[in-house]
């Protein structure tokens, strides 16, 4: 694990011990920090007993203490921490400020920090697996799912110093304050978790944060495709040094996206284009990144390619859990020339739309509609398509099996949360995976299940 001095002799109160938590509370024990923890779970409160004094912050005299390091999931416009803190003095922040503050007494080494609204995770696997090419030690952490103190620090090798990428939701972001990322990249901003702000000015504000925490002298890097982002951009090129500020828009590689069996779809070339920016800013030459990128897998259960048979392609991707997360997925892939993608899709619904999707269902030969949102998507799509009324997985995928042709795409891509037949995202993605394997056995690739993700 990550450990520092900076925290000798301290005292600080951790609240929420999911993996963040628990990997803050072992970095601040073994910095020789006094700790205060509590969860509303029993598990992890009985894992850390005699180790640390359990407690509810909430409820505790706060007086003295260095901080209140929270979970991200923890809602700061409601939760009564926020009061509790302010009142005694005390800051409320996130392991990734720890991790700022443990950077140092770390061997030397370079940090990338990535956010957006969409294509976070992506482009974070992407920018690790480009630098890990290039012979750089590097790890990934953050909201991707990896607590990034829970790791080992990276050291130098006779390539040069070790490269941290963490990805970065806006609830971690409003709980750092000193992250000085050597790279910061904005992928996109669209309207997402509202209800922890006032509204989307003040979302996109904490996405803006990022970039006015670096020094002037480090480089931003932004997607083009959205004003609120190219905003965040302007302000950056006025206060970052000349030739610091890049964009991002892909058009000078589009020609090579075919040979990318992973990253297709216009959402996956501007994922791309951040990427190679951020590479090149780290000193990653074209002729390095350029033959890395055709071997990256891809993440599990976002446009993960699960099996190919007769023909036809079979991705995995689960985690498109509201419309518009799924449209990218139905873009990628157009009439060839005939339309081509066997859409399954359903669960439990967000709304009661598609809207986000409709400009691309002239991409889909059919849909098979599962779950509690079935009866409804197949009403709103059988005007547009095929629909089968599938209502489980398995035989959705079996009917999607007998209409699919060579060239076709059979693709999970539910446009909802997962909760009315399964327990998360990643089981429903793993159950799709497995059912597939099973049934166009032995021509399916295996993936080892353990490597979920968070977005």
């Amino acid at each position: 694990m990550i450990v520092s001095p900076a925290f000798l002799g301290k005292r600080y109160a951790v609240l929420g011990l999911a993996r963040s938590g628990l990997a803050t509370v072992e970095t601040l024990l073994a910095s020789g920090a006094q700790v205060m923890a509590w969860d509303t779970r029993e598990e992890p409160r009985a894992a850390l007993a005699d180790r640390v004094e359990l407690a509810d912050p909430t409820s505790a005299d706060l007086t003295g203490y260095d901080a209140v390091i929270v979970s991200p999931g923890i809602p700061l416009n409601r939760h009564p921490i926020t009061e509790v803190a302010a009142q005694a003095g005390v800051p409320v922040i996130g392991d990734i400020e720890l991790f700022s503050q443990a950077r140092a007494a770390l061997p030397p080494h370079k940090v990338v920090g990535i956010t957006g609204t969409n294509g976070k995770s992506t482009t974070t696997a992407l920018v690790r697996h480009l630098i890990e090419s290039a012979g750089l030690p590097v790890l990934m952490g953050g909201n991707i799912g990896l607590p990034i103190l829970g790791q080992e620090p990276l050291a130098p090798n006779e390539r040069g110093a070790g490269v941290y990428v963490l990805e970065l939701s806006s609830y971690q972001i409003d709980l750092t304050r000193s992250l000085d990322c050597d790279v910061a990249a904005l992928l996109n901003i669209t309207p997402d978790h509202l209800d922890r702000y006032e509204g989307f000015s003040a979302y996109a504000a904490s996405k803006a944060r990022l970039f006015a925490m670096q020094s002037a002298d480090h480089h931003a890097v932004f997607g083009i495709g959205d004003d609120d982002t190219a905003a965040i951009a302007g302000i950056q090129v006025a206060r970052h040094e000349p030739g610091r500020v890049n964009f991002a828009d892909g058009r000078d590689i589009v020609s090579l996206q075919k040979d990318w069996p992973s990253l297709q779809g216009p959402h996956n070339l501007q994922n791309a284009a951040v990427a190679i920016a951020i590479v090149e800013a780290l000193g990653i030459t074209r002729d390095q990144w350029e033959p890395a990128i055709p071997t990256f897998s891809g993440l599990p259960h976002r446009m993960e390619r699960v099996a190919e048979a007769n023909g036809v392609l079979f991705l995995n991707d689960s985690k498109a859990t509201n419309p518009a997360s799924t449209a990218p997925a139905l873009a990628a892939f157009p009439p060839d020339p005939d339309p081509r993608i066997h859409w399954i899709l359903g669960g439990l619904p967000k709304g009661e739309d598609l809207d986000e999707c409709a400009p691309f269902f002239g991409n889909v030969a059919a849909a098979y509609t599962i779950g509690d949102a079935g009866p409804m998507f197949a009403d709103l799509l059988r005007p547009h398509m095929t629909v089968h009324r599938s209502e489980m997985m398995a035989e959705a995928i079996r009917e999607a099996i007998t209409q699919a042709k060579p060239g076709d795409v059979v693709m999970l891509s539910p446009a909802c949360a997962s909760f009315d037949q399964f327990r998360d995202y990643e089981a429903r993605g793993n159950a799709f995976r497995q059912i597939v394997q099973a049934l166009v056995a032995p021509e399916a690739p295996e993936r080892d299940d353990d490597d979920g993700v968070i977005d």
